[in-house]
């Protein structure tokens, strides 16, 4: 068949095409009936209803439950490369009005079902792109997308993330990390957010090297962390911890992660910076809050961030009693009137289940908890209203009296 049209199609389940008319992009195996045609993973599939009717257009996998990610639904648009750099032009685009353009910085340049390229992440850290293939169908067009992101950005390198190993096993993905285009740096890469210069592994950091998407929920945090002694578990490599040090005057921090690299890296970018009031210290996080409390600790801020604790809805209730755990001990380490920032990366746990977790630990605790401020994900992580799946990240800032 001609490049970006279909070789089979996949035929939907009786009344199980409404989400998809309205342009959700993930179809699951249950939702499908039948395949007719000769369809090989990758391949370009039409969705259509029990009785025949267009639906969509997307990409095939048999290895996993998304069955069938959709990209275009009108049955004129193929999915070849034109639709592809189209769509990460326009991704582009965006990031540059919004100001994010800034050679100095970082930003998400392609934020997956945010900007109708399902299964896709691209962040740039300065001269350098990270790629993060979460998709099967993009695992095999990946070549083809470093091409046009190199004409469109003209990095000095591009880097291919693997998934997390979870995910990958799902999606059929083997994908080493390698070098894409260009050449990979022969250190960190520093990049500036909000007047810090921070150190970013692309080799072998966290995601693709740095957690963008908290980039102003550091900077609203710091905004209550003045005069405070504050203490930043799951630190990383300091975002929060040097946000409340420098831009909001805290009278000390204290930054902790189970990682000795990360600890190295806090202590790093604290000395990068000047920042001589942020003590670092590797240790496991829960065993941490509980030797803190313990110890009769008190904190002016506690900052949680932690990893995702749930990788699907299965495992919706175990995540929520880990959230639960670590915020009652929070409480516990905040004096009265201390603030709260407390975190999720789980996907699995929508922003009304953590709110109603923490509504949870007030009640245990004993102590009022004020919400000041519920955030997400910074600009440059876009959500479709179409899969509002992608609104992953909740932060939300509270007093605890």
């Amino acid at each position: 068949m001609p490049d970006g049209l279909p070789t089979g199609t996949a035929i939907l389940k009786p009344r199980r095409a409404r989400p998809f008319f309205g342009r959700h992009p993930w179809v699951l195996d249950s939702a499908i009936d039948r395949v007719e045609g000769e369809l090989a993973d990758g391949d370009v599939v039409d969705l259509i209803t029990h009785d025949g009717k267009f639906v969509a257009r997307g990409l095939w996998n048999s290895q996993s439950r998304l069955r069938v990610r959709l990209y275009a639904f009108d049955a004129a648009v193929p999915l070849d490369d034109g639709l592809w750099r189209s769509r990460l032009a326009a991704a582009v685009a965006l990031r540059t009005s919004l100001g994010f353009d800034d050679p100095a910085g970082g930003c998400r340049l392609v934020n997956s079902e945010g900007d109708d390229l399902s299964g896709l992440i691209v962040d740039r850290y300065g001269d350098y792109l990270a790629v993060q293939v979460t998709a099967l169908a993009m695992a095999r067009r990946v070549d083809a997308i470093a091409d046009t992101l190199e004409s469109l950005v003209a990095p000095r390198g591009i880097l291919l993330r693997g998934a997390e190993r979870g995910l990958s096993k799902l999606e059929g993905l083997h994908l080493p990390d390698r070098v894409l285009r260009g050449a990979e740096p022969a250190g960190p890469v520093f990049v500036m957010e909000h007047g810090l210069r921070f150190g970013v592994d692309l080799a072998e950091g966290q995601k693709t090297g740095f957690y963008l998407d908290q980039r102003d929920n550091r900077q609203a945090a710091a905004a209550y962390a003045r005069g405070r002694r504050v203490l930043d578990m799951f630190s990383y490599s300091g975002g929060f911890a040097l946000a409340c040090a420098v831009a909001g005057r805290a009278a000390s921090v204290l930054a902790v992660d189970t990682s000795a690299k990360a600890t190295a890296l806090i202590e790093a970018n604290a000395a990068l910076n000047g920042v001589a009031i942020v003590t670092a210290e590797t240790a496991d996080a829960f065993e941490k809050l509980d030797a803190l409390a313990a110890a009769g600790e008190r904190f002016g801020m506690v900052v949680l961030d932690p990893p995702k604790f749930a990788r699907s809805r299965a495992s919706l209730d175990d995540a929520l009693r880990a959230y639960h755990r670590i915020n009652r001990v929070a409480c516990d380490l905040l004096e009265p009137g201390g603030i709260l920032v407390t975190c999720s990366c789980s996907g699995s746990v929508s922003r009304e289940d953590f709110l109603q977790m923490l509504a949870g630990v007030s009640q245990r605790a004993g102590r009022t908890l004020q919400l000041l401020e519920v955030r997400g994900a910074a600009a440059d992580h876009p959500v479709s209203t179409s899969c509002l799946e992608g609104e992953y990240l909740k932060c939300v800032i509270a007093r605890v009296v």
